[in-house]
């Protein structure tokens, strides 16, 4: 084995398969075709004269040689990555920098349209993917750089982690104009009595933590008045201003959804809270394009 004859490139490759358990999804991470990353590993097998993923139901499977090198690989790779491009200074106007960051679908409809003003405006050669990872595994995509950062209700306790706490929050109930609460008073507070005679729609996206509002709900006795379960924020609007129904959602969004469309907004008794927070990696703190976008995001959000 010849450590000379070894392409870096090819190491970014297994550590990908390594984190992702699959040929396909490494590629993906990497902007590689299929082809290329099956040629990558190809490579790397006959370099090391080891298989180092073979198949199973679940995936590929690391060897007893793989699971040895990669993590240290990994490490050194965002070692060498982090010095280097610390050694550049950021120049908004004229970078041509792609960030990766995550966001929920409800956190793309949010933060995304801000964003992307300020940095058309700022920094209008570089851009920006949303790469939506589930929340239990941001902490590994942030280490093996298959995203910059993530916004959400997030708080990933691994080491080399750091969050920036960007504001704290509440749930709220949004309805149709025409929707009345059992014994309408003239507050706007929903008290347990009135949502226990309310039906419900919840959202269960996988991408964030938004599971408090079954939690409350579970809690008060209250799932089997649960009628429509939905994986994405982007109908919530339509569904609430279409249907009898009661949905409780993030208060960011319900005042957003108050504001430009004609629904009614209610305030509960009893409405789980929430903290959104900014996560990035360690290995990103000395870098200057990292530093820039991380303050970008915290002026605009951080209340």
């Amino acid at each position: 084995m010849n450590f000379r004859h070894l392409d870096l490139n090819l190491l970014r490759v297994l550590v990908a398969i390594h984190r992702t358990g699959s040929v396909t999804a490494a590629g993906q991470v990497l902007s590689l075709s299929q082809p290329a990353t099956s040629n990558a590993l190809a490579r790397l097998r006959s370099h090391f004269g080891d298989e180092l993923f073979v198949r199973s139901p679940s995936g590929l499977q690391p060897t007893q040689l793989c699971e040895q090198i990669a993590l240290p690989v990994q490490k050194q790779l965002l070692a060498l990555e982090s010095l280097l491009m610390g050694q550049q200074d950021f120049e908004p106007l004229s970078s041509n920098m792609h960030w990766r960051l995550s966001l929920s679908d409800l956190g793309e409809m949010l933060f995304l349209p801000q964003l992307v003003s300020h940095l058309r405006a700022q920094a209008p050669m570089a851009s920006l993917s949303n790469i939506s990872v589930v929340a239990a595994e941001v902490a590994s995509a942030l280490e093996t750089r298959e995203i910059d950062m993530a916004i959400g209700i997030l708080q990933p306790k691994h080491r080399g982690i750091r969050t920036k706490l960007l504001f704290k929050e509440r749930y709220m109930a949004i309805a149709s104009k025409s929707w009345r609460p059992s014994n309408p008073g003239r507050s706007k507070l929903l008290t347990a009595a009135q949502l226990a005679k309310a039906n419900f729609i919840v959202v269960a996206p996988t991408a964030t933590s938004h599971g408090s509002v079954e939690k409350m709900l579970t809690k008060m006795k209250l799932q089997d008045r649960i009628l429509i379960r939905s994986r994405h924020f982007g109908a919530i609007a339509d569904l609430a201003q279409s249907t009898d129904l009661l949905s409780i959602v993030p208060e960011m969004y319900a005042r957003e959804l108050s504001q430009r469309m004609n629904l009614q907004m209610w305030h509960l008794s009893q409405a789980p809270t929430y903290e959104v927070h900014l996560v990035w990696h360690s290995s990103t703190d000395g870098d200057s394009a990292h530093q820039w976008m991380r303050d970008l995001i915290g002026g605009l959000f951080r209340r």
